[in-house]
């Protein structure tokens, strides 16, 4: 009969060669696809318009969004796809937008990770302003995971997932990857 570590060996076993599948998989993901930097075509796109997200309260949402992480409200409208529902979209910088729908008795569910579903935001900030913006979440008593230094993760009121990032945009980790 095995024992506990016969079955945890076996376990470390397994996953070590799923593990080393997937790394294998990966690397034959980038060298197919991953061109050398001076060979990339220029993107199609101009930029990220706005991401949205449902929230399941307006003003619980706005009072996180702006006075907690100080993204301005930037426009408060009628959701034209669901009436009596607002879309409303808050200024996260450089152009950029980060939106939400609200749909009153439509029974949406709590956030739940599924495939093609979204894993976190990532928002970048000056190092300042990131540590500024850790002071007052830590305040406020909001569970916090951070990581390398320059990212903050943690959750939105609706459990939605945020990383604050203090990496300039087009650069991972103190490397530039755009």
């Amino acid at each position: 009969m095995p024992t506990v570590d016969d079955r945890r060996r076996t376990d470390m076993t397994a996953t070590a060669q799923v593990d080393d599948s997937f790394a294998q998989r990966r690397d034959e993901i980038r060298d197919r696809y991953l061109l050398p930097e001076g060979s990339r075509p220029e993107s199609s796109a101009r930029g990220l318009h706005h991401t949205a997200i449902v929230s399941s309260d307006v003003e619980r949402t706005v009072k996180f969004y702006q006075e907690l992480l100080e993204f301005p409200l930037v426009e408060l409208i009628e959701n034209r796809d669901y009436p009596g529902s607002s879309h409303f979209f808050f200024d996260i910088g450089n152009g950029n937008l980060l939106a939400f729908f609200d749909f009153p008795g439509l029974g949406v569910g709590p956030y739940r990770e599924v495939l093609g579903g979204l894993h976190h935001i990532a928002i970048s900030m000056e190092l300042s302003r990131w540590e500024h913006l850790r002071e007052k979440l830590t305040a406020a008593g909001v569970e916090l995971a951070e990581h390398s230094e320059v990212s903050l993760y943690f959750q939105g009121p609706d459990g939605e997932r945020l990383e604050l990032i203090a990496d300039p945009l087009g650069e991972m980790y103190g490397s530039m990857i755009l």
